[in-house]
């Protein structure tokens, strides 16, 4: 069984492909990944032993260039994504039985096309579940394309989403799908999901509320177990004092919070605490040489997570999923996307707070910290997170061979 999984985003896109690679593989799989060119995309795959075949630019540097993403510049930037997938991805799904297709809406919308050109299986990933159409909640905006606000059905909702994707990016994807012999789509976002779309969530973190139009399999997150050990400078960092704040915003450039690490660390010391921050995309970086702050890069979170006091970050599915996992309360600074969701789900489960709004002040990071870091929270935390499952991944990988390898006829899923 060959398997192609194909996504186009940040490291939250990422990986959880890497977890899903390494339980196909152990299953017998031959697989393979298509993802962004970035060094630590392909060095985190390497480093598992699976292929990866780059696509497009540099998801970091498009995700820091300015401007940002807008009404104005989304169409052209989608259709280069769209016109990298049908570039790439032929020659890497060639002699696959399926592929399965996650990221951005642009990019998986070109890999489903790939895939129903070569007659091959594909299957619709999600991360969340804002993008599955829903009675119970309504879809994420696109950048400079708000929705009227005294619309509140969420039906009419989801109409102007399809509305709105069409109009973003429907004519980039009907003219590469044209130049292989497809047929135009008239639909995007319902190309793209299928009729039965997978959700890669915890359903304790993200539950999904059943849709009649919708049949929706929600497999758990794709979790790799990481053996990492952490780095002898960090650990002697974490034996030198009571347990640290962790401060670290992944993906996120942070362009309205130019001053994030000086807000933050100036308000963890201000409870007490000491100060792990994570450089990441936002360039976090120390403000002084006092010793109680240290700076982190790449690292096992999974392991780190169990020994802060509290994880302060930008609300990704996979971050919070980490921090849920290890007990750890959470302040979620939402910065776009699905972020507040996040953020909202922490806050209602009492396992953390959420920021309100993406720019933290030292008054407004102060109050949230101060309810992550009550007993009551840690508490609630640890309880949660004996609920968490870890299996999502075997789950997943089982189901993909099982429901591709008995000879079933082709499906969008």
């Amino acid at each position: 069984m060959r398997v192609l999984l194909s996504t186009y985003g940040s490291r939250g896109d990422v990986e959880p492909l890497v977890g899903l690679a390494v339980q196909l593989r152990a299953l017998g799989a031959e697989v393979r990944v298509c993802a962004p060119p970035d060094e630590d995309f392909a060095q985190r795959l390497a480093d598992v032993g699976v292929p990866m075949v780059p696509v497009g630019q540099s998801a970091r540097a498009l995700t820091t260039a300015s401007p940002p993403p807008s009404s104005a510049n989304l169409p052209r930037r989608a259709a280069e994504l769209i016109a990298s997938q049908f570039a790439a991805v032929p020659a890497a799904a060639e002699g696959c039985d399926v592929l399965v297709a996650t990221g951005a809406m642009p990019a998986a919308a070109g890999a489903r096309s790939v895939a129903e050109k070569l007659g091959i299986r594909s299957v619709s990933v999600t991360f969340q579940q804002l993008t599955l159409p829903s009675p119970h909640h309504p879809p994420l905006a696109y950048p400079g394309r708000p929705f009227p606000p005294d619309v509140t059905d969420n039906r009419v909702l989801w109409d102007l989403d399809a509305e709105s994707i069409d109009a973003l990016f429907g004519e980039a994807l009907n003219v590469n799908r044209a130049s292989i012999g497809l047929p135009p789509v008239d639909n995007v976002r319902d190309y793209v999901i299928g009729d039965r779309p997978w959700l890669a969530t915890d359903a304790t973190l993200d539950p999904w509320q059943e849709t009649p139009d919708l049949d929706v399999v929600q497999t758990g997150a794709w979790i790799l177990p990481d053996e990492r050990p952490l780095p002898d400078d960090l650990e002697a960092f974490l034996e030198a004092g009571e347990p640290p704040v962790y401060v670290g915003f992944g993906s996120m450039p942070m362009r309205a919070s130019k001053d994030v690490a000086q807000v933050a660390i100036e308000v963890v010391r201000a409870q007490g605490r000491r100060v792990l921050a994570s450089r990441g995309w936002a360039d976090l970086a120390l403000i002084d040489d006092q010793d109680d702050c240290f700076v982190v890069g790449e690292v096992n979170q999974q392991a780190l997570f169990a020994r802060v006091a509290a994880v302060v970050h930008h609300g990704g599915a996979g971050t919070t999923t980490t921090a849920a996992r290890a007990g750890a309360p959470q302040v979620v600074v939402p910065q776009s996307a699905d972020q507040p969701y996040w953020a909202g789900r922490v806050a209602g489960l009492g396992i953390g707070a959420a920021h309100d709004g993406p720019t933290p002040t030292t008054e407004s990071l102060s109050a949230a910290l101060r309810t992550a870091l009550t007993p009551e929270t840690r508490a609630r935390a640890r309880a949660v997170a004996g609920a968490v499952r870890t299996d999502g991944a075997t789950v997943a990988a089982k189901l993909l061979l099982d429901t591709t390898g008995r000879g079933r006829a082709p499906m969008s899923a």
